[in-house]
Order: C-alpha cells, then sequence, then structure tokens
C-alpha cells in the first residue's frame, strides 16, 4: 500500500510540475506588445451629415451623407444605406444651397466625381482647395439631362 501511495504521489507531483502557469498582463502590456494593433486604428471626425431626399420623384434617393476628417483629409461618404435611380452621367456635386432645385445653374456648383455605385457605401476624396463653408449640400445629378435625382443637406 505505501508503495502504490507514493508512486500515485510521484505521478500528482510530476503532473503539476509540467502543467506551465498562465500569465496575467494588463491591456496595455498587450498592446504594447502589438504595436500594429494601435497603428491601424486611425480615428475619423465627423464634420456634417445630412439625410438624402428625393428631388425628381421618378428617381428616388435615400440614405445619409457625411463628411469626414481622416488622415488630413475630407472625404465625402454614403452609407450603406445609399440608393439612387438608374441613369446615365450622374455625377456626385457639392451644392451652395441648403436644398437643391430640379435643375441646376453651372455656377452653383462644384464637380466632385461621377457617381461609383448607384447604391452602397462609398466615398470620394474632396479637393483641399475646396471651402465647405461655401456648400450646403450634396446632389445626385445626371449631368445628361440636366435633372437632380437628390440631395442631401449638410
Amino acid at each position: 500500500m505505501k508503495n502504490l501511495f507514493s508512486t500515485g504521489l510521484s505521478a500528482l507531483m510530476l503532473t503539476v510540475a509540467i502543467v506551465p502557469v498562465a500569465e496575467t498582463i494588463s491591456i496595455a502590456d498587450a498592446l504594447a506588445a502589438q504595436p500594429s494593433i494601435t497603428q491601424t486604428a486611425t480615428a475619423k471626425t465627423l464634420l456634417t451629415s445630412g439625410q438624402f431626399v428625393t428631388v425628381d420623384q421618378s428617381h428616388p434617393t435615400t440614405g445619409t451623407a457625411r463628411i469626414v476628417e481622416k488622415d488630413g483629409q475630407r472625404i465625402l461618404e454614403f452609407d450603406g444605406a445609399f440608393d439612387t435611380a438608374r441613369g446615365p452621367d450622374v455625377q456626385v456635386l457639392l451644392y451652395k444651397g441648403d436644398s437643391v432645385p430640379a435643375s441646376l445653374a453651372e455656377d452653383d456648383y462644384v464637380y466632385i466625381a461621377d457617381l461609383k455605385s448607384f447604391e452602397g457605401s462609398q466615398g470620394y476624396v474632396l479637393p483641399a482647395d475646396i471651402n465647405l463653408e461655401d456648400y450646403g449640400s450634396v446632389a445626385i445629378w445626371c449631368a445628361e439631362f440636366n435633372v437632380t435625382f437628390g440631395y442631401a443637406d449638410l
């Protein structure tokens, strides 16, 4: 019986000696050990946002537009709920007023880009020389027919 007890005790001690001890570290230490985690996170600052409204009822436009600043650039973003009618030569514009009429005069807007997609999230880097205080809204506009599909008051 003494040999059985001592053999079992020895096996138990051997098992305990082999099991590694977990080390507890703080979150700050973990982040410091993985600098790529902190380096890839960059903050966006929301500058303004607005909901799209339809101008021409045959060209419904919905979703949210926002202008954010990230890494020194201003970016016009449309959210995942963005959706507009299909059409030729559809463009993204910044318009001087808070509401946008169905037809536009050339002096009242600045061209940003051709629309990337008729639906879903997308972003447009705004030129650095544009003074956002000069523009009150973003418009989705068909250049071929001079028809505003929709706009968001910014």
